[in-house]
């Protein structure tokens, strides 16, 4: 058998030939034979004391990656988001007795904490404190999302920590980040988004801005803190030791501007809201249908001659260039627009099938999830949930070698993996019945 590392770079070499193209395609596409691909974070140990979305997204992924996700939670009510509902999982008649006090699982919870253990405990007490710090010893990576400073206070930021584990990756998620004068402000989803830009650019062109339609910068942020993680981890490997990451709102909202943050700095281009419109390509946007809606995009004068299906139209020196078209637009949309209402959404959507149009139809959430790329992709997951019986949930975005990473554990209810955790610390059952009384877990 040949050594891994030659393999590797054999595999490497196959790829940059036509021939070991072929060979990875079809790999890949072997339903047969899959290539195996092991959880690569298995072994490694993540203490979880993030709440709400970006930092649990954060954990979820590493968590989908095989990473043991001890999920810390305050012992009353846990994570805030547990207790965001309408809507909820219903319960089953047979949910576990030790949870019976607690609230039906919330659909936000469930979104963003699959994979995990939850253990719950008041880091105000001394006790609570001390088992924090047990972990964070036995841990490779720690993500919090507290407000800067309030956990060095309490004795778990990262120099304290650090000093007794040289290898931790201990991550950060604030609003604003460690420095500068915003620093101690804490960071909400919806408030950075209008801090930093988002908003501005968001709606129509005469309406007030608006926020988008799900936690946009929150769901950046936890990316930006997986894939920070991810590189700590390998430059650990490297040199045995750790690092403190820092990752936040806001910085993660302005470098998601990407082109329109460059239009600004390179040119002094104030940007506006256009709808669904693009700013330099028409037609380019959404148009009503007589029973719905549909985007289509024109990157070319032959796609928007195509569109338009009017030769005299296309010809007209009004509408012949894109330029001609962006000067034009407000005439040449409401000709379009009149014309796409003559037909149904479904109608226009088999009209440009083939003809190398960008073009795609709105979809509710109903029909996203009954898209049927989205069922032959198989995103959609069921677990069974102690409490709540068969949940749905969506699955890893990324598939290795045509495999998705599978979920393990359903997202936990609240305190379920408490016992199990503390006696892998070392803790017998009537000290965890004493912590229990009072509270600290």
């Amino acid at each position: 058998m040949l050594p891994t590392r030659i393999i590797t770079r054999r595999a490497a070499q196959l790829a940059a030939t036509r021939h070991g193209e072929l060979f990875l395609r079809r790999a890949l596409n072997s339903s047969t034979r899959p290539l195996p691909f092991a959880p690569p974070l298995a072994g490694i140990r993540v203490l979880d004391l993030t709440r709400v979305l970006a930092g649990p997204l954060s954990t979820m992924l590493l968590a989908d990656l095989g990473a043991d996700v001890i999920k810390v939670e305050e012992p009353s009510q846990g994570d805030d988001t547990r207790t965001w509902a309408p809507p909820v999982a219903p319960l089953t008649a047979d949910a576990p007795s030790a949870s019976s006090h607690l609230p039906a699982e919330s659909a936000y919870f469930l979104a963003a904490n699959r994979n995990k253990r939850s253990l719950t405990l008041d880091l105000k007490s001394p006790e609570g404190l001390k088992i924090a710090r047990q972990l964070a010893r036995t841990s490779d990576v720690l993500v919090e999302n507290f407000v800067v400073g309030k956990l060095a206070k309490l004795g778990l930021g990262y120099e304290a920590l650090s000093a007794e584990n040289p290898g931790l990756v201990y991550v950060s998620i604030t609003g604003y980040g460690q420095t500068g004068p915003y620093a101690g402000n804490a960071g909400y989803d919806v408030i950075i988004e209008g801090e930093a830009g988002l908003m501005h650019i968001t709606g129509e062109p005469d309406g007030p801005p608006c926020k988008v339609g799900v936690a946009a910068t929150d769901v950046a942020t936890g990316l930006y803190a997986h894939g920070a993680v991810m590189a700590a981890l390998l430059s650990r490997a490297k040199t045995g030791r750790g690092c403190w990451v820092d990752v936040n709102l806001f910085e993660s909202q302005i470098a998601g501007l990407a082109n329109i943050a460059s239009n600004y700095l390179i040119a002094g281009k104030e940007a506006s809201r256009h709808g669904t419109s693009h700013p330099s390509i028409v037609p380019y946007q959404v148009f009503p249908c007589s029973d719905g809606f549909i985007m289509i995009g024109a990157g070319n004068d032959r796609m928007a001659e195509t569109i338009l299906e009017q030769p005299e139209l296309a010809q007209d020196e009004r509408y012949a260039t894109n330029a001609a078209r962006v000067a034009n637009r407000a005439e040449l949309v409401d000709l379009i627009e009149k014309k796409f209402r003559t037909k149904s959404r479904d109608e226009w959507l088999a009209r440009f099938k083939g003809l190398g149009i960008p073009h795609g139809p709105i979809n509710n959430i109903s029909q996203t999830f009954e898209h049927p790329q989205t069922i032959a992709r198989g995103l959609v997951q069921e677990v069974q949930h102690p409490r709540a019986g068969p949940v749905k949930l969506v699955g890893p975005a990324v598939s290795y070698n045509g495999q998705r990473m599978p979920v393990k554990r359903p997202p936990p209810w609240l305190s379920q993996h408490t016992d199990e955790i503390l006696a892998e610390l070392g803790y017998d059952k009537e000290t965890i019945t004493d912590l229990r009384r009072k509270k600290v877990v």
